[in-house]
């Protein structure tokens, strides 16, 4: 079986430590240090890989996006020697935290528990550790420009645009949830923060409480918003966070930045920033589905945390409630799109 630490070169990059300070001011030095980081990768391709990897910024691919184990544009791992994957890796180690990239690193990893589980060949094209592809969009340095990297459950896509770095459309899933099977990775639970945390917030909840949280008694079979370009839901559901008291709050705040926990300090501040200028007290938290996790039955559970500008979508109810979606959707900004229209109509006066 092939398994992660041999597909990337059999070691882990090395980390680099940040100072911590919430800004909402452009940060150079982060951009500066993805654009090396791209420019490496870069560099290390022949000139055939880097017309598979290279879009211009403008690109309609850029917005075609799943989390699906599909056929898709970009370099794959397959089509990279070790050093361009430990190159290719650097990127996402410039961008997410040392969790977030360990969560990365174990959800490409859960491909090669599939296949045992699945009894699929070691050739296996469907359930692949090494289909995972990254595509550069625009020239970096250039403003705007931006990259993605993606395959089954790992849709990661970043642009900078004046000097600011989105992050959204960002997809993380697991599947197992949790793994069962008797394999190296047996034990392995990627998300145990998104579920206990939530879990220990519905169950703080009274029961005039949880009645505003629940959405229903069975939950959906997928996250509400997919893979769409855009957000839609009609509205706003649950509790407020300004309904909860102060312990539920500070609950609840430590569910959100779980999330924010897989990104980069900068980024983690940065979008803190914003949602506390949005209106902490203006976000809910809904829920649908079970109680309390069950693993093999039930219909398992799903919950939401959506404000006037962001949305949390955690989903666990495939396989009997082990099988884990989750994405992070800015409501105004997804693939920089507000920033790139200031900045193009900036540009035309």
């Amino acid at each position: 079986m092939i398994i992660i630490a041999l597909l990337f070169g059999g070691a882990l990059l090395t980390g680099q430590v940040v100072a911590q300070g919430a800004k909402s001011q452009p940060d150079e030095k982060l951009v500066k240090q993805m654009e090396a980081a791209v420019n490496v990768f870069l560099k290390s391709l022949s000139a055939d890989q880097q017309k598979q990897a290279l879009l211009s910024y403008q690109d309609s691919a850029r917005f075609d996006w799943n989390f699906t184990p599909r056929a898709r544009k970009g370099l794959t791992f397959k089509q990279m020697n070790a050093d361009q994957r430990k190159a290719a890796m650097a990127l996402v180690r410039v961008v997410l935290s040392q969790e977030g990239y360990s969560k990365a690193e174990q959800i490409i990893d859960l491909e090669n528990v599939l296949r045992v589980v699945e009894t699929r060949p070691a050739n296996d094209t469907y359930r692949d550790p090494e289909n995972y592809a990254f595509l550069i969009f625009g020239k970096p340095g250039s403003d705007p420009w931006g990259w993605r990297v993606e395959g089954h459950h790992l849709s990661l896509h970043f642009s900078s645009i004046k000097n600011h770095i989105t992050y959204t459309p960002s997809f993380m899933g697991s599947n197992p949830g949790k793994v069962l099977a008797d394999v190296p990775q047996k034990g392995t639970v990627i998300f145990k923060d998104e579920q206990e945390i939530a879990f220990k917030l519905l169950h703080s909840l009274t029961e005039a409480q949880q009645k505003k949280a629940d959405l229903g008694s069975k939950a959906p079979n997928e996250i509400f918003t997919s893979n769409s370009r855009k957000v839609v839901l009609e509205k706003i559901e649950g509790i407020a966070m300004e309904e909860l008291n102060a312990a539920q709050k500070a609950t609840f705040k430590d569910l959100i930045m779980v999330y924010l926990q897989r990104y980069h300090v900068t980024l983690k501040n940065q979008q803190w920033s914003e949602l506390e200028k949005a209106g902490l007290n203006k976000i809910q938290f809904a829920w649908m589905g079970d109680h309390e996790p069950v693993i093999g039955a039930g219909h398992g559970h799903y919950y939401r945390i959506h404000g006037p500008t962001f949305l949390i979508e955690f989903d666990n109810t495939q396989n009997g409630g082990n099988h884990i979606h989750s994405v992070v959707r800015d409501l105004t900004n997804d693939f920089g799109e507000d920033l790139l229209r200031a900045h193009y109509e900036k540009g035309h006066r």
